[in-house]
């Protein structure tokens, strides 16, 4: 797959099942998430890599931390399920550094490139990825039981693994109603 097939054909992938990212295509995810925009080069990420019976602690936190935060009793019942959604799950965490040149947005901003890479990277691989967010992304209980301090923010959690079924999307907008000339 050439770089424009890849960046026109890109989509996100909901169904996901094994076979997740083996060796050698997670080393290219990897690689991928480090070659993104790095102001000052100060690399402010991290990256949390759950598979196998991980899926199941995650799933724990999540739910952990919905009944600790008193959340609606929807969010409560799905939380053990949502890790289970797909074979890998890659959590990118935007690692906040003071830094006299490089504004907080920036670093978040390079975090979440991050993540784009890397679902670049599986889907040029033939696997599928999803960008998920939510109100566990934003959950301090969550950061906390990921050992992440107030200033960090999790990005997104990257799920990983083979499409069950071939949904090719096609183009929802156009670059017209999009982009004007100065």
């Amino acid at each position: 797959m050439n770089a424009i097939e890849l960046l026109l054909t890109r989509q996100s992938d909901p169904k996901l099942t094994e076979p997740a990212p083996n060796k050698d295509q997670l080393a290219i995810i990897q690689q991928a998430a480090l070659r993104v925009p790095d102001h000052g080069c100060i690399a402010p990420w991290k990256f949390i890599i759950v598979q196998d019976e991980a899926r199941h602690k995650l799933g724990d936190i999540y739910y952990q931390s919905a009944v600790a935060e008193q959340q609606e009793e929807k969010v409560i019942n799905r939380a053990k399920e949502l890790p289970l959604r797909a074979p890998m799950i890659i959590i990118a965490v935007a690692k906040y550094q003071e830094h006299p040149k490089v504004p907080r947005i920036e670093q978040i901003q390079s975090a979440g490139c991050s993540v784009l890479a890397m679902q670049q990277a599986a889907f040029a691989q033939g696997l599928g990825g999803i960008w998920r967010t939510g109100y566990f992304a934003q959950s301090a209980a969550v950061k906390n039981a990921l050992n992440l301090n107030e200033q960090d923010e999790v990005v997104g959690y990257l799920y990983l693994g083979t499409p069950t079924i071939d949904c090719k999307k096609s183009p929802r907008h156009k670059p017209e109603n999009y982009f004007s000339y100065l």
